[in-house]
């Protein structure tokens, strides 16, 4: 019976501490917000500059050893289910303190940033802005977490991996997977209004910062858009959200781990890692498809193997079409023991799947062969 009145006490600390945590983050975005332009808002700059002002120092801060430091022994899974759950507790505080201050002078203005009052304006800009923004950055963050625990390597100067980190975060890619996950989240009074939200050009943003921001503001208007349900959905909104963007990262970056952890098995087992860049790509272009698991297999077996056995084949690089003839001239030009290249080959064909009929063929010729050598 004693201990009943102290876990409440213990819940209701860990409450008002994760709220003071939501305050303080949430006057840092107000600085950000204040910082923003009219046009900012309404071109979607905002976003390209949110991304800057919270990606920079963060990277910094952030790597495998500063978790390491703080979950010493723990696995990436336990640590990834942990930081999803914390974001998402935190989203929807976050969601429950701004929708407080919504009233229906705020969603009349943010829709057109300009029709309303100009005294109203800037209220109303502030208070949807540190809202999107608070979000945004979390999101964010959680993403990035999550590819650092899993050893992925993500270098956010480059603009092909910060797309790639925008698209985790915001579940860009996979559509339907992600209306389907929010609709069963919240009431069903306000599903019809997340399923005109999560279709169409929305989750087919082109490649440009400003159109994600775009997106990422209407998204924020639904919650503000519905009488009487504001605080609540906006709740709701922030967790589920929030906690899809963590599962959808930890699926996505946790299976390019497997295929690093693959990549890196092959190429320390390899005693002839140019021979076997070869049969990797002969193996993935058996059936004139290249998978993506396969794709990505494949850049990091050259970037592994550049690292590690100092090899570069730009013959291989500058390859259109590759010649099954050529690999065969290849194999046989070796001697002695060639089980690592047989073994890679086995990999190869099974990082996507199981392999089909055209990928046994090759291995079957290749075990042939490696078995005259």
């Amino acid at each position: 019976m004693p201990k009943a009145p102290m876990d409440a006490a213990d819940i209701e600390a860990d409450d008002a501490a994760d709220r003071k945590v939501v305050e303080q983050e949430q006057d840092e975005i107000k600085d950000f917000v204040k910082g923003l332009s009219a046009d900012d808002i309404k071109s979607g700059n905002w976003f390209t500059k949110l991304a800057a002002h919270a990606m920079n120092s963060y990277t910094k801060k952030v790597d495998w050893q500063y978790f390491q430091d703080r979950y010493a022994g723990v696995p990436a899974d336990a640590i990834v289910d942990q930081r999803t759950k914390m974001a998402a507790r935190y989203a929807a505080l976050e969601g429950g303190l701004s929708a407080g201050a919504y009233t229906a002078t705020v969603a009349a203005t943010i829709g057109s940033l300009g029709g309303a009052s100009p005294a109203t304006v800037p209220a109303a800009v502030a208070t949807m802005m540190v809202d999107v923004a608070y979000i945004t950055r979390l999101q964010l963050h959680l993403a990035y977490d999550i590819a650092v625990l899993y050893r992925v390597p993500l270098d956010l100067s480059d603009p092909d991996d910060l797309w790639k980190l925008i698209r985790v975060a915001f579940t860009i890619k996979s559509g339907e997977a992600v209306r389907e996950g929010v609709t069963k989240a919240v009431p069903a009074l306000v599903r019809p209004v997340i399923k005109r939200f999560f279709s169409g050009e929305v989750l087919t943003a082109a490649k440009t910062l400003p159109v994600v921001g775009k997106h990422l503001l209407q998204r924020n208007v639904i919650k503000i858009g519905i009488p009487l349900v504001g605080v609540p959905l906006a709740v709701l909104l922030n967790r589920y959200t929030t906690l899809l963007a963590g599962r959808h990262a930890q699926a996505v970056f946790r299976n390019e781990a497997r295929v690093i952890e693959v990549a890196e098995g092959m190429t320390k087992r390899s005693r002839h890692p140019q021979l076997m860049l070869w049969v990797a790509w002969l193996v993935i272009r058996a059936n004139n498809k290249i998978a993506d698991d396969e794709a990505l297999l494949m850049r990091h077996l050259v970037r592994l193997v550049r690292e590690r056995h100092q090899v570069v084949d730009d013959q291989l690089a500058q390859l259109v079409d590759i010649d099954p003839a050529e690999v065969w001239e290849r194999v046989e030009a070796e001697s002695g023991d060639l089980s690592d290249i047989l073994d890679a080959a086995d990999r190869v064909a099974t990082v996507d799947g199981a392999p089909d009929a055209r990928e046994k063929a090759v291995i079957s010729e290749l075990r042939e062969r490696c078995l005259r050598v």
